[in-house]
């Protein structure tokens, strides 16, 4: 896999848009079931950080260029949440969006969530392997595909495991905010 994978945080909404705008059409689509306009991934981009929302980045060289977006649904017990993820390209097929997804599962976990779900297009084969790898219900529509996830609640070990991801994940973001910055001097 070779890059971080760490958190991104809500100053950091920039980085995440770039990182959307840089997938082809195609996987525009895929990522969002429809065509995406450079507009729309901006606005997406602008307000996926609200509402609780926990996204994950796969930075190369402190690029973003994989991303995990979890989104908490309600906070009334059963607990549900969405999680969406894009690669972009050249870094498939290459562990990272497994990293991707077993990192968002910690955090849905820890936050209580007992369902997660995922849609996509019946033609994202990667995705629904994905799912399938981590041993989602895959659920067959003729516009989507849903895979749903059971998760067990937090232990002490998954929170220290967050707890502990957590403060790597703020010694790694500044490390990129250095590196972009030596980039534009």
């Amino acid at each position: 896999m070779g890059g971080v994978i760490r958190k991104l945080w809500s100053g950091e909404a920039s980085l995440y848009r770039d990182h959307l705008s840089r997938l082809a059409p195609d996987d525009r689509r895929l990522r969002f079931g429809m065509d995406a306009a450079d507009d729309a991934i901006a606005a997406h981009a602008a307000k996926a950080f609200g509402g609780g929302a926990v996204i994950h980045g796969f930075f190369i060289d402190g690029v973003l260029r994989g991303a995990a977006e979890l989104h908490i649904l309600g906070s009334k017990p059963p607990v549900e949440a969405e999680i969406a993820f894009s690669v972009e390209a050249e870094y498939r097929n290459s562990g990272v969006g497994s990293a991707l997804f077993g990192r968002t599962l910690l955090v849905a976990r820890n936050r209580g969530v007992a369902t997660v779900t995922m849609s996509c297009l019946p033609s994202n084969r990667p995705m629904q392997s994905l799912a399938k790898k981590f041993e989602a219900k895959i659920k067959y529509n003729l516009a989507d595909v849903i895979g749903e996830l059971k998760t067990p609640g937090p232990t002490p070990i998954s929170l220290w495991r967050e707890m502990v991801t957590d403060g790597t994940d703020l010694a790694a973001s500044l490390m990129d905010v250095q590196v972009r910055a030596l980039r534009v001097d």
